[in-house]
């Protein structure tokens, strides 16, 4: 029975004011309750959904975990007027002939293949070059060295000549075979067994598995004064990239730390995520640039200026919209970042030091506008967690300076890209190999892998700059142009 029925004890008997009075306030409490109850729910069934629908398209999580609900390819950048290919004005590649090729081999034809008529060489009337571009022969080259031995005349003593710095052993592999591997390790990913295989394969070369398995550790070794010189160079750079992503080492759960720009890159494997890495990492206690990064709280306690990535906050506004298709502000505060991001690129190409005011103030304040929208539709919940997207928008209003500072300084990207591209190949790396045995292995991986990557960022050729460093002679950055 309702409380209505409970004030109606027979005919004829109607409630006193005062029992009406209870009555209408029960109610009213019912009500809220009910009211606070149905909120509820419905913050529960969004939070559900956006946590089914969860997917690389939408959140930080990798493609490999989209499975069985693989959305549809879907690019933030959005459409362009470009058309597909090659733009127009961009260099192009292709194969050509050379003048001075290695070998010529001429061809005459003896008959003629209208009349069968004889041809002689005095009746050429031209020659049709064709050029095939080979690889030759690859065997292995054994040079020997004889250590002579000759004896003082005088002193009877016995001096023997030094050997090279190559030749360690009585019989070893040179600067160019250990260069080759620690490349297919380091750059190629490709694992010890199959390197073996290939060496023996292409090259002739029977290398054991536990001598490739050793090759990076005296690498590594020659690269300390390299990673000292990055490390300084990363310091006083005017904007560098920061990002951390989970490894296995010995077995257990670590994380990689790097710190890059377009011409640096440092790794840093470690057990912690937040400070304490980054301590020791030496970096960012030093660091008085922009430092671009996903947002993770550590980071603001390093440094005085910060920039977050906004490929972040790109695919958390997607997935705010899809858990609330009732809302407008989502797609409003996507399409103001990425018009802001564009107004960016056109003051660039321009030569313009600064977005014009009357287009990014505008901009700005729609996105201001836009959060404080938002904040309003998802209010704060007193007796539970608060949703993902109450989070989003707390976070994007309180550090709005951070978010937007790549739309007051041109010299700030509008994503950590940089950082997350020299971290995508080792989470490669651990699809292939799982991890890294021991500690001493994974900071001898990532030395030399941080050596290829800075090499390669300044151009350099990557298997001549590996045999400097086999030999004691690695490339040290000196005139890096850091900006």
């Amino acid at each position: 029975m309702g409380l209505w029925d409970d004030l109606v004890v027979g005919e004829g008997v109607r409630p006193s004011y005062d029992e009406l009075a209870a009555l209408v306030a029960a109610q009213a409490v019912e009500l809220t309750r009910a009211r606070e109850e149905i909120g509820r729910l419905r913050d529960e069934v969004a939070q559900l959904k956006r946590r089914l629908g969860m997917n690389s398209g939408n959140s930080s999580m990798p493609p490999s975990s989209d499975r069985f609900s693989k959305p549809a390819p879907k690019s933030l950048r959005g459409k362009t007027n470009r058309k597909r290919g090659k733009q127009p004005g961009a260099p192009g590649a292709s194969l050509s002939l050379v003048e001075d090729p290695d070998r010529v081999v001429d061809h005459e034809p003896s008959s003629c293949s209208g009349c069968g008529t004889e041809l002689r060489r005095h009746d050429e009337v031209g020659v049709t070059r064709r050029q095939v571009v080979d690889l030759p022969e690859v065997r292995p080259s054994v040079t020997e060295h004889r250590l002579h031995r000759l004896r003082c005349r005088g002193c009877r003593h016995v001096t023997t000549a030094p050997a090279p710095a190559e030749a360690t052993a009585p019989a070893c592999y040179g600067p160019n075979v250990t260069a080759l591997a620690a490349y297919l390790l380091t750059y190629q990913h490709i694992p010890v067994a199959r390197t073996a295989q290939l060496l023996e394969d292409l090259m002739g070369l029977p290398v054991s598995t536990g001598w490739v398995a050793g090759v990076l550790t005296p690498v590594a070794a020659n690269l300390d004064e390299f990673a000292q010189r990055v490390e300084q160079a990363l310091r006083v750079a005017p904007v560098a990239h920061f990002d951390e992503t989970g490894i296995r080492v010995a077995g257990r759960n670590w994380w990689l730390h790097v710190a890059c720009t377009p011409h640096l890159t440092a790794y840093l494997p470690h057990r912690q995520r937040g400070g304490e890495a980054m301590d020791e990492f030496g970096i960012l206690n030093y660091f008085r640039g922009v430092a671009v990064h996903d947002g993770l709280m550590s980071y603001q306690d390093f440094g005085r200026k910060h920039a977050r990535c906004n490929a972040h906050h790109l695919r958390e506004l997607v997935a705010a919209g899809e858990a609330h298709p009732e809302h407008t502000w989502p797609t409003i505060a996507f399409k103001t970042l990425k018009e802001l991001n564009t107004a960016a690129h056109t003051a660039r190409d321009a030569g313009q030091d600064a977005i014009p005011a009357h287009i990014r103030d505008p901009l700005i304040s729609r996105f201001a506008r836009t959060l404080h929208l938002g904040l309003l539709l998802h209010p704060p919940s007193r007796d539970r967690k608060q949703s993902k997207t109450r989070n989003l928008l707390v976070r994007l209003r309180d550090y709005q300076h951070q978010v937007l500072l790549f739309a007051r300084d041109l010299t700030v990207p509008f994503t950590n890209n940089q950082a997350e591209r020299d971290l995508r190949m080792i989470k490669a790396q651990l699809k292939i190999s799982g991890g890294w045995r021991t500690r001493h292995g994974a900071h001898a991986w990532l030395r030399v892998r941080g050596y290829l990557s800075t090499a390669r960022k300044n151009g350099l050729h990557i298997i001549t700059a590996l045999r400097d460093a086999v030999t004691g002679n690695p490339w040290l950055p000196t005139n890096i142009e850091i900006a």
